[in-house]
This record gives C-alpha cells, structure tokens and sequence, in this order.
C-alpha cells in the first residue's frame, strides 16, 4: 500500500507535545513512521519518540538551546503549544503562542527546510477575526526580531488582561502564517493554520472559566454540541504538513463543526468580533475579573 502521508524518515518537531493535541499529534506521527522531536515544559512519554527536549517556549534563550540539538534539517514543524492567558502572565502568555512560533519560523525553520517542507500553527477559532483587525497586528506582526515584539507588547502587558493576550496572540499568529505563506513559499516551503473550536484537553477547565462556565463552552461548539477530542483536532494538523495537503498553503483551517458558519449566517452572535488592544474594552475586562475573583473568594 502506497504511504500517502509520506512522513516515513521525517524529521518531525511537535512543540507542547506532552498533552492534548500536541500529544494526540506525536502519537499520529509515530505511528506513520516520522523521526519525533517533542518539545514541552513536561516530559513526553509517548513511546517510539526520537527525542524529548524540556522547553519554555516562552523563552527565547531556551529555544536557542534546544534548537542547538535539534537537526540541521527539519521536515515539517508542529506549532502546538498554547496557554490561555488563566494561569499565566500576558507577556508569557502571549510569546508562547506568538513571539516563539514567529522567531522559530524566522531564524530557525527558514533556513532548516528546503522545498516540499511545511509548517503548521495551532492557532484558534479565537484569531477567525484576524482580517477584521489587521491595523492592531501589523505592527507585531512586522516585527522581526523577538525585543522587537516585546517592546511593542509591553505596554500591554502592564494593563491589560492576559486573557486577551490569547485572542490577540492567536489573531497575530494567524496574519503571521498568512503573510508567510507568500515569503516561504519561495522557498517551496508551506504553512498553514488549524484553527481549533472547544476541545476538551487538560485546559478545558480554563476555558470554561474563560467562556464563563461549561454551559457557555459548549454553546461554542457549533452543531456537534459537544466538545471535540484532542485526536479530532490532531487529525487535520497531521494532513496539513503530510504529502496529502501538498498543493494546499496559506489556509486557515478552522476545525469547529461549523460553528463559525453559525455566526457568518448571524444565527448566533460572534462574542470575539472586538478589539484586542482597545483600552476601554481592556479596562472594562480587567473590572469584570476583579469582580470575578472577589465573588470566587467570598
């Protein structure tokens, strides 16, 4: 039987690739044959792995570090890793999901992949708004070293919720694909995003707090009124850097059961279609938190 995936010998590496769909992602790969590079701030134990490295993606001189042991080729990168902005700080939070995928891309993968190599970024359903506001990521996004976007990012991070800092990393993540499936694609090398819906991994809890409690992430679920697995999610950002999708580049996967079309049709109202960085909208959310908390801890 023809190998249609093509991952056979291929240097594969899968960033937070302990848990949920980066886990889900490894063990697909392993299974189709790849050489896994699994990076995370947990240890990896999906058997049949080429090697675990411990990382904060949220780092930049640990990255450096590792890179420095992974191979001078890579064959497809896996941007899973994530946070959500509940448990961290809107700095961490937001060079974990943006800052390390794009100084990756830039110093790393750029030179490391040749034609026929692809990229994919787990972004979220929560950057779907990324056209609508471009004029509040172009500056990031045209950033090109990682002080760079630290600078532009700080002022933020002195005020604003870092919940925020998930839909703008992940709006920010999604310009940064779509404006580098043009650049590398001179170089024949793909890029693509998968744009997850509610999926019920190990941070479920923080999302559900985040949407405002299970019943609310559900109702974001769109026609499957359930939340999807890990492996649902790992199943379209395995295809999308297989010899499957190799015609398919600069796509933003959303992987949702239609929910998206639900608020395209205007049968159910799209809660993210706001500003990112707008001060009265961050003032307003960093109240309703405050509030949140005092009412948690009576």
């Amino acid at each position: 039987m023809k190998d249609y995936f093509n991952y056979t010998g291929k240097n594969c590496v899968v960033t937070g690739a302990s848990s949920g769909m980066g886990k889900a992602t490894v063990e697909m790969l392993v299974d189709l044959g790849a050489n896994v590079y699994a990076l995370d701030l947990n240890e990896c134990t999906v058997p049949g792995i080429k090697e675990f490295h411990k990382c904060n993606l949220a780092n930049k001189k640990e990255i450096d570090e590792i890179f420095a042991k992974l191979p001078e080729k890579i064959d497809a990168f896996f941007g899973v890793a994530g946070l959500s902005g509940s448990k961290t700080d809107y700095m961490t939070t937001f060079n974990c999901n943006y800052t390390a995928n794009m100084y990756i891309t830039l110093n790393y993968l750029k030179t490391r992949m040749q034609k026929g190599d692809a990229i994919v970024f787990v972004t979220s359903t929560a950057g779907l708004n990324w056209k609508q506001f471009k004029k509040e990521q172009n500056k990031v996004v045209h950033a090109k070293t990682w002080e760079e976007v630290e600078k532009i990012i700080e002022p933020l991070a002195r005020t604003a919720p870092a919940t925020f800092a998930y839909m703008y990393s992940k709006r920010c993540l999604s310009q940064f694909a779509c404006e580098q499936a043009v650049e590398l694609g001179k170089l024949g090398i793909r890029i693509n995003n998968v744009m997850p819906g509610s999926t019920d991994t190990g941070m479920k809890d923080e999302f559900e707090k985040m949407a405002g409690g299970p019943e609310a992430l559900l109702a974001e679920t769109g026609v499957a009124h359930r939340l999807a697995t890990s492996e649902e999610m790992a199943y379209p950002i395995v295809f999308l850097n297989s010899e499957m999708a190799s015609f398919i580049s600069g796509v933003d996967l959303c992987v949702d059961s239609a929910d998206a079309c639900l608020k395209t049709l205007k049968i159910k109202k799209d809660r993210e279609a706001v500003p990112a960085t707008n001060k009265f909208i961050l003032k307003m959310a960093s109240k309703m938190m405050k509030k949140q908390a005092y009412l948690e801890g009576k």
